[in-house]
């Protein structure tokens, strides 16, 4: 149980830093740290005590088997994760060169 409330205090952290911070840089880390903590969950969702992975034996039928499902989801979503992370930070550049400054407060006053 402890687990899953460290996994909410990662995402609370993230959560804290995307509020809080006004450079565009520390705020994409910090919506990788939330994403994290999403995935860390999910992937405990599926853990089971004494779980094996899931092959089948027909010599031994009765086993508590560790579920597929939520890691294999995880592992789509840490590809997309990383796609979107790569155009945020394209993004950001971009915004850089056009502005010289990565705060978000000076970018909206600035105007061009």
């Amino acid at each position: 149980m402890i687990v899953y409330w460290l996994c909410f205090i990662l995402f609370l952290v993230g959560l804290y830093g995307v509020i809080t911070k006004r450079n565009l840089i520390k705020i994409a880390i910090s919506l990788s740290i939330m994403e994290f903590s999403t995935f860390l969950f999910f992937t405990l969702i599926g853990f089971r005590e004494g779980g094996v992975a899931p092959i089948v034996d027909p010599a031994d039928p009765v086993k508590t088997y560790v579920d597929p499902l939520p890691q294999a989801m995880v592992l789509t979503a840490i590809v997309i994760g990383l796609a979107t992370t790569a155009m945020l930070m394209s993004v950001i550049i971009r915004l850089y060169r056009k502005y010289g400054t990565f705060d978000i407060r000076e970018i909206k006053n600035l105007k061009g």
